[in-house]
């Protein structure tokens, strides 16, 4: 949030030229003929969040193979809250763009949800907030990025290199097969993923997506009196992705120019799509899909949690930093400065919004709720 917050007083200051220069820096990485040459924020996108999405993926299979998500019964709820959450998100978006190829090409910017920032806004209300309602948040948050990483996947790739995809199949099946032969060391497992991250990159598919497929081959298991390899990895890489990566993202594509905005800027198609899918349609999504799998018998909510509750984590699902900036940076690779600056706005003032009414709402009811030092249960229809 610092991070964030810094970046946008450097655009706004005199220091906003510098700001630019320093984003722009040519850095290039060469072996013989071989070269990949991009400016820093690229390497930034590119290359630290490929660890950010390494570390999303170790979250993934643990969850799905022992933690919350491997029950059945845990987990229908958040994942008909994030199919919501993305849907509608998405549709609103493109009632707002349709009419313009270039700016219907960020439909998915506000599918996103930014789990690092909602959890946040969820710890600044302190220790009464109920552990089920963490657990949903982050279900839902989980199941958000596997669809985000999916999208990614099958809509922002570029034209494929034949090639580097055939390396990349040779790396997979090499992946695979130390898993199967029951490899526990994770250095050749790493080894592989930053050939598997350069074969990516030069396929076309966006190189992040690296760090889930590597993710996947990791051993949760680890030999016979010593710990698992992939939650080692997850403890180790959690400090690197929250004290760095994340701020460091955050402040490279966060910082805009906000001299000469007003309300005529905002209203622009894509700003407001941006918003409305944030604001809107994730409440729309996730709390309208959620209940209505709830009247439908198709699940239940949780101990400790009521419907308004769920609404309060509705509108923190609309705060879609991180994630929406990524796939922002994606869509508007070649639709220039104009629609970056755009998206930007959008999800920024979408976010806050979403942030400071979910913060606000749940607040209320665990203070209604939970004012005392006694757990309480909720009644479910309450």
């Amino acid at each position: 949030m610092f991070a964030a917050i810094a970046a946008m007083i450097v655009a706004n200051s005199p220091l906003t030229h510098f700001y630019d220069m320093f984003l722009s820096i040519p850095v290039q990485v060469s072996a013989g003929s071989f070269i990949i040459a991009k400016p820093l924020l690229l390497w930034i996108n590119d290359g630290l969040m490929a660890l950010f999405f390494f570390l999303v993926g170790l979250e993934l299979k643990r969850e799905f193979i022992e933690g919350d998500l491997s029950k059945p019964g845990q987990i229908t709820l958040p994942a008909i809250g994030a199919v919501g959450g993305m849907v509608i998100p998405a549709l609103c978006y493109a009632a707002f763009n349709y009419e313009d190829g270039s700016a219907l090409d960020g439909w998915a910017i506000p599918m996103a949800t930014d789990i690092a920032f909602a959890l946040g806004i969820l710890a600044l209300i302190g220790s009464k907030v109920p552990l089920q309602v963490k657990v949903f948040l982050t279900s839902l948050a989980i199941f958000d990025d596997l669809g985000a990483i999916i999208i990614i996947a099958l809509f922002y790739t570029e034209q494929l290199s034949i090639t580097s995809l055939t390396v990349s199949t040779v790396v997979i099946v090499s992946l695979f097969i130390l898993n199967r032969k029951g490899v526990k060391d994770t250095a050749p497992y790493i080894f592989l993923g930053i050939v598997l991250w350069v074969a990516v990159l030069k396929s076309g598919v966006h190189a992040t997506l690296a760090g889930v497929v590597l993710a996947l081959f990791i051993p949760i298991k680890g030999r016979e009196g010593e710990p698992s390899p992939l939650k080692l990895l997850e403890n180790n890489l959690h400090s690197l992705v929250a004290f760095i990566i994340l701020p460091v993202f955050a402040f490279a594509n966060a910082g805009i120019n906000l001299s000469g905005v007003g309300l005529n800027e905002v209203m622009a198609p894509v700003p407001l799509g941006i918003i409305v899918g944030l604001f809107v349609g994730k409440q729309i999504g996730v709390f309208g899909f959620c209940f209505v799998a709830i009247k439908l018998g198709l699940a239940k909510l949780p101990d400790n949690m009521n419907l308004s509750l769920l609404y309060g984590i509705a509108l923190l699902c609309g705060v879609g930093f991180t994630m929406s900036l990524f796939i922002g940076s994606l869509a508007f690779e070649e639709g220039g400065e104009s629609l970056m600056y755009q998206d930007r706005l959008g999800i920024i003032v979408g976010s806050l919004i979403s942030g400071i009414l979910g913060y606000l709402v749940i607040k209320f009811q665990v203070k209604k709720r939970f004012g005392t030092d006694k757990p309480l249960t909720v009644s479910q229809n309450q």
